[in-house]
Formats: C-alpha cells, sequence, structure tokens
C-alpha cells in the first residue's frame, strides 16, 4: 500500500487529506471517507487502509482545515471540550462540504492514479448529511453512498440532502442504531419515505442493540457484530457499482 498526506486546494485554502490505495494495479476507483465530529485520527486512516486494500484509492479530508489544525482526543474529552467541539463542527455546512468535495474531485483528475467514473463515499455521523448532499450534487460521480448513524438527512432547512432524492443514482447503503438520540426512528422512517418511488436501490438497515457510534472500535459503543456487517454491506455495495479491476 501507498500513503501520503498532501494540501489539497481549496477556495478557503489548504485541506489536509490523506490518501492511500495499492501500490500496483491501477487507476483504482475512488472512494471519499467523509470524517465524524471528533475529526482527524488514526482510526479513521485505518477504515480507509481497510478501504484501500481491496483495490480502491481513498482519500479522508479533514474538513476543520478552515479553523487551522485542529483535533480532538474524543478518549479523554471533558465538557469544555465537547463543547469546542460542537462549535467547530457548527461552522460546517453542506454547502461547504460540496465545495470542498468539487474540490477533491478536481485534484483526482489531475495525474492521481484514480480510474474516471463512478466513485463511493462513507460518511459517519455528522458527515451522514454530507455523502447524501455529494450523491445529490454530483450524481454522476457518486453511485455508492454509505452513511452510518449519519444525522441530518431529513431537516427542515433548505438544503436538507432529502430534498435531492430524485437526483440519486446508483446504490445506497444507509446504517442506523437502533438506540441514537441524534438520530430518532422517526427520522430513519422520514427517510426511508422520501426514498421510495426513487431510481436509486437503498438499503436502511437499523441495527439491533447498538447505539450511537458502534461502527468505531475505540469507543464504548463499538459493537463488533453490526460494525462488520456494515462493512460487508458497503464492500458488496462497492463491488456491484465501483468493482476494482475493470
Amino acid at each position: 500500500m501507498r500513503e501520503r498526506n498532501f494540501d489539497i486546494a481549496t477556495a478557503d485554502g489548504k485541506m489536509d487529506t490523506f490518501i492511500t490505495h495499492p501500490d500496483e494495479g491501477g487507476p483504482f476507483p475512488a472512494v471519499i471517507i467523509y470524517m465524524d465530529a471528533p475529526g482527524i485520527r488514526e482510526e479513521l486512516y485505518d477504515f480507509a487502509r481497510r478501504v484501500g486494500t481491496v483495490g480502491y484509492y481513498c482519500m479522508v479530508p479533514d474538513l476543520y482545515y478552515r479553523q487551522g489544525r485542529v483535533r480532538f482526543d474524543r478518549k479523554h474529552m471533558d465538557e469544555a471540550q465537547r463543547a469546542e467541539m460542537f462549535a467547530v463542527m457548527g461552522t460546517l455546512s453542506n454547502g461547504l462540504i460540496m465545495d470542498d468535495t468539487r474540490a477533491m474531485l478536481d485534484f483526482m483528475s489531475q495525474g492521481e492514479p484514480v480510474r474516471p467514473g463512478p466513485k463511493g463515499s462513507i460518511g459517519y455521523c455528522m458527515s451522514g448529511q454530507f455523502v447524501l448532499s455529494a450523491a445529490g450534487t454530483f450524481p454522476e460521480e457518486f453511485r455508492a453512498t454509505a452513511s452510518l448513524h449519519g444525522v441530518k438527512h431529513v431537516t427542515a432547512q433548505p438544503d436538507s440532502p432529502h430534498l435531492l432524492t430524485e437526483k440519486f443514482r446508483g446504490e445506497m447503503y444507509l446504517g442506523f442504531a437502533e438506540d441514537d438520540p441524534h438520530v430518532p426512528l422517526a427520522e430513519v422512517e422520514a427517510l426511508r419515505e422520501s426514498l421510495t418511488g426513487t431510481t436509486v436501490k437503498h438499503t436502511i438497515e437499523v441495527h439491533p442493540g447498538t447505539e450511537h457510534g458502534y461502527t468505531f472500535p475505540e469507543r464504548q459503543a463499538f459493537q463488533k457484530e453490526a460494525a462488520e456487517r456494515s462493512w460487508e454491506r458497503i464492500f458488496a455495495m462497492f463491488h456491484r457499482q465501483i468493482r476494482p479491476g475493470e
């Protein structure tokens, strides 16, 4: 495997981005992993490595770059740091992240070992809204979209991702926790309703006995069976929509 960090130029500065892909056999289909609220850390890079080892070019951008080099240690976070984390998270919007996504797509086309055509994305927690927004904003680019315990899929705001459902293409996997105060089951059902009748193939799965953050090995909420099932679903979708070597 090859891996490096690169500062991708955007309209608002330079976005530190972790990149990994196999050493040989390219060009590769691309996948972007959008971070959760605690932000950039080795745990996310390990997710990217897992995706990369099966034949993908995978990126993890630091979405907090506009605020400088922001890092949070969730395992040792007090209330003041938690408040800071939510404050930084509040500086983001679907519009800003779509600008960043456009910059990443442009970067991929400039000599990177990326296969032209459909791409994948995975969003965690706060980035559930971002991967759905990307699927609707760049429907020719994103054809394999995964959201894991993602938030704000359906809101009353004019930029709510569910308003883009008619533009979605390809396939989506949306995994939710059974007990999640950030994503009530009523919101899950609202999302299911918004996707009904659309052309995008989609799977919405609520994992029994899980809490918000069940996919992260370093969290107390980690539930291995549900996390591995989510990976199984995601890789099966990738195999159908953006299969390596084709």
